[in-house]
């Protein structure tokens, strides 16, 4: 995982809400993010380097508030780390290319997976083109 850029790096290009999330681990109040109920077809990107980590077609209403997903776009493009915060013990997400915090990983997910990748809206970006080869960087 490319953790090469500095705070400094990414306070420029984020803004101070995307920062707190996807660089400090932060997380978006539930019902409150652009993508929690939003269901058109495309891609869903990573918000700092532009990776491809979801697909719409994996996308589902989980109740939760957060957008959920039961797999990544591609094997290896999402990485995971426990986590112990806040006395719980969770499986955290990110981006495996740049380490952009992307929310949790549950093992309570209605479809085949079995999985709930809980995304906030602030670490992803919506890409309607589904167009694979183009980066933000």
């Amino acid at each position: 995982m490319s953790k090469e850029k500095d705070d400094n790096y990414w306070r420029e290009r984020l803004t101070p809400e995307e920062f707190h999330v996807c660089r400090e681990g932060g997380t978006e109040r539930p019902f409150s993010g652009e993508y929690w109920a939003h269901f058109e077809d495309g891609l869903y990107r990573c918000r700092c380097c532009g990776e491809v980590l979801f697909d719409s077609e994996s996308k589902f209403e989980s109740g939760c508030g957060w957008p959920s997903f039961d797999a990544e776009a591609k094997a290896g493009v999402v990485a995971e780390q426990q986590d112990y915060s806040f006395g719980m013990q969770r499986v955290e997400i990110l981006c495996a290319n740049c380490g952009c915090h992307l929310g949790h990983v549950f093992p309570d997910g209605p479809t085949a997976t079995g999985l709930r990748y809980c995304v906030n809206s602030l670490s992803v970006q919506h890409d309607p083109e589904r167009e694979e080869g183009a980066d933000k960087e």
